[in-house]
């Protein structure tokens, strides 16, 4: 790949980025393995992490998917021990999810295993480059 006169790559800058990004995509698959976890369903561990149990819907907003593919992430995350449901108290049409113990200890697992895996993979950078690119996904992200 040359570099044009501007310093960015000849296929465009969004194109490094998504390669970039599926690199991380791909190691991040890799490092879910050993609790049979995709990223959809880590992602929704994290937010029950940070949030406590919630409803299916407040979920689905969190995630921004459809209600639907957070049934099927929470059905996934359930049947290995993950989280479980109940009646929500104040409204009995609604299903809270909350995680378990056993989810608690998995999150934590995999949050060790993620950080320890970006560190690896951004290895490569200076701690200023790291910095850097920080601040302009940080804003990218806006």
């Amino acid at each position: 790949m040359e570099s044009t006169v501007d310093g960015t790559a000849d296929d465009g800058l969004a194109e490094t980025f998504w390669s970039v990004a599926r690199r991380l995509r791909h190691q991040t698959r890799t490092t879910l393995e050993p609790w049979g976890v995709t990223p959809g369903q880590s992602r929704a561990v994290n937010v029950l992490v940070r949030h406590g149990e919630m409803r299916l819907s407040e979920l689905s907003e969190h995630l921004r998917i459809a209600p639907r593919s957070t049934t099927e992430v929470v059905d996934g995350l359930q049947e290995r021990g993950l989280v479980r449901r109940h009646p929500d108290p104040a409204d009995r049409r609604a299903t809270l999810v909350v995680l378990t113990a056993h989810g608690r200890t998995v999150a934590e697992a995999i949050r060790s295993a993620r950080f320890a895996e970006g560190e690896r993979f951004f290895a490569a950078l200076s701690p200023a480059d790291r910095a850097e690119l920080s601040r302009i996904l940080d804003k990218l992200r806006e």
